[in-house]
């Protein structure tokens, strides 16, 4: 069996825009570069055309997935009602001892970016947030030890 892939509808939104901009602007742009090189003539000793085969090769690779990803994927609403406990797509604000309180929203693995907050179910923190409420403390294996953290809120 397949794994399953969880996006929030955010998420797909953003991978559907990155798909259509892969589409409609990058492939152009690629082709005319890749056109461009091939009339420079003998292939075997030109970058330029060395470089944009390369190019061309990670570009249709990206279509390809994300083309699989939204096609498979499971997208999560949270249909603007409140959730009682931790899932994907939650805003949950969790504090460590003598720590500031931080926020983060609980995504699937394709959409993670912990720069911007986002983390994947998946990840020790993810994994131990899923299915808690507010007031539960979640205990967090990680390289420097055992967290324990308290839900604050979920949103």
């Amino acid at each position: 069996m397949a794994e399953e892939k969880f996006l929030t509808e955010e998420g797909a939104a953003e991978l559907r825009r990155e798909l259509e901009e892969l589409k409609t602007v990058k492939r152009p742009q690629l082709a005319a570069k890749l056109k461009e090189a091939i009339s420079q003539g003998d292939l075997s000793e030109n970058a330029d055309y060395h470089d944009a085969k390369e190019q061309q090769a990670f570009l249709e690779g990206r279509i390809q997935y994300l083309e699989t990803l939204l096609h498979s994927a499971i997208i999560v609403s949270d249909n603007g009602k409140k959730a009682a406990t931790v899932g994907i797509g939650s805003e949950v604000t969790v504090e460590e001892s003598g720590e500031p309180p931080e926020t983060f929203i609980i995504v699937g693995a394709a959409e993670a970016n912990p720069r911007e907050g986002k983390i994947s179910h998946e990840s020790p923190l993810g994994r131990a947030l899923m299915g808690h409420k507010v007031g539960d403390k979640v205990k967090v294996e990680a390289p420097a030890g055992q967290l324990i953290f308290k839900i604050k809120s979920i949103k």
